[in-house]
């Protein structure tokens, strides 16, 4: 008798069991509204060491205006997860932010570590919405400007963006590859035009906003002994406290040599070809540029015992006069937004990713699944009920055979 009763207890937490995950069930899986893009384990490594950036966009379950925070919090660990943020620092730096969020909200997604917000957010303070518009105070970087527009075809317009290549400063061209399930066309004309163009640092937002920061804080080390220059950009404690999200980019620095011509160094040589960020030297005349990372110590050797003097930095990378990007927004699949771009070594690109949000017409399959486990349960339980049913009825007829015997 016990055992039966032990029997029927178990039975009943096992349904009961089954029935908890049939109702919690749905709620897991309603949680989980996205799915992430496998290219940026795959392509994106190839991107990454080639110079591209990848920062947020947003996630599909969060509203930037009714929680930036949260949205910044669970998109830096998206993005953090599954690839670094750059060759340059893994910490993703970037990020989209819809025009109409207060200078408040711009604070509380700064704080978790996004210093760059794109772009035409709305804001009073600004950051390269026009050549002269350099920014000043980090709070610049909360609105960049988008400059040249759009890069879809029948949309872009190559005059326009060769006009704001020619005025200079950071030019950020919006790309969005796909919209509903339709790839996006670029203006192939745009692209020839840039990349023939000599006078470009291809870069990214995060690039950009790292090299502008050793302007606010830096200190180096100089000295020649004999004919060797020596040079240091010092990694002062100082200096990444006034920017401690900032990535440790090469920097190029202007020497004078005067009359000297160098003979050797521990820099590899570039030339003013170079339009990528990297670490090399090239002379023009007197003047030595050389980029450099910081903490990185390195020597010239020089022709000639001569004065020298430490002239300052470029404003952009290897005294290029014009910084520029092409950003994709909205990235959810990393091979439709970069597939037009296979041939075009020098460009780079800042990916601003999201995941693919699940397809609201199958939002009902949690809710179908439940049906039927729910279905099947009660299936069980009233299978169990008839097995005890008439387990009871046979007990009792085998109860009053046997008492009919014993009265014969």
């Amino acid at each position: 008798m016990k055992s039966k009763v032990l029997n029927a207890a178990n039975m009943r937490i096992m349904v009961l069991a089954m029935l908890l995950s049939a109702t919690l069930a749905p709620v897991a899986i309603a949680e989980v509204k996205w799915e992430e893009d496998n290219w940026l384990y795959t392509m994106g490594q190839e991107f990454l060491e080639n110079g591209d950036e990848f920062g947020c966009y947003g996630m599909p379950n969060l509203e930037w205006k009714a929680d930036p925070g949260a949205v910044a919090i669970e998109c830096k660990e998206y993005i953090s997860e599954r690839i670094d943020a750059s060759k340059w620092g893994s910490n993703p730096i970037s990020t989209y932010t819809p025009s109409g969020l207060t200078a408040y909200q711009h604070t509380i997604i700064a704080n978790q570590g996004f210093m760059i917000h794109g772009d035409n957010t709305g804001q009073s303070a600004k950051a390269w919405h026009n050549s002269e518009n350099e920014p000043i105070n980090e709070y610049d970087w909360f609105d960049l400007g988008r400059r040249g527009g759009s890069l879809e075809k029948g949309i872009a317009d190559v005059d326009r963006v060769e006009d704001e290549l020619d005025a200079g400063g950071f030019v950020n061209m919006y790309w969005i590859g796909r919209i509903s399930d339709l790839n996006v066309r670029h203006d192939a004309s745009v692209i020839d035009m840039v990349t023939e163009r000599n006078d470009v640092w291809y870069t990214t937002w995060g690039e950009v906003y790292s090299y502008w920061t050793v302007e606010r804080c830096h200190q180096f080390y100089h000295n020649l002994s004999g004919s060797v220059l020596q040079f240091n950009h010092d990694d002062t404690t100082q200096c990444k406290a006034a920017a401690p999200h900032a990535w440790n980019v090469p920097v190029t620095w202007i020497a004078d040599i005067g009359n000297s011509s160098v003979l050797n160094s521990t820099l590899s040589p570039m030339s003013e070809d170079d339009s990528n960020t990297r670490e090399g030297w090239r002379q023009e005349g007197e003047i030595l540029y050389f980029s450099v990372l910081r903490g990185h110590n390195v020597s010239f050797t020089l022709s000639d015992e001569a004065e020298y003097d430490i002239l300052g930095r470029t404003q952009f990378f290897n005294n290029k006069s014009v910084a520029f990007t092409i950003t994709g927004h909205s990235t959810t699949d990393l091979f439709h937004w970069s597939k037009r771009f296979d041939d075009q070594e020098n460009l780079r690109f800042t990916w601003l990713i999201t995941p693919e949000p699940i397809d609201e017409g199958i939002s009902w399959l949690p809710y179908a699944g439940f049906a039927v486990l729910a279905g099947s349960v009660a299936g069980i339980y009233l299978l169990v009920k008839k097995d005890e049913k008439d387990f009871k009825l046979s007990e009792a007829l085998m109860a009053r055979n046997y008492e009919g015997d014993d009265d014969e």
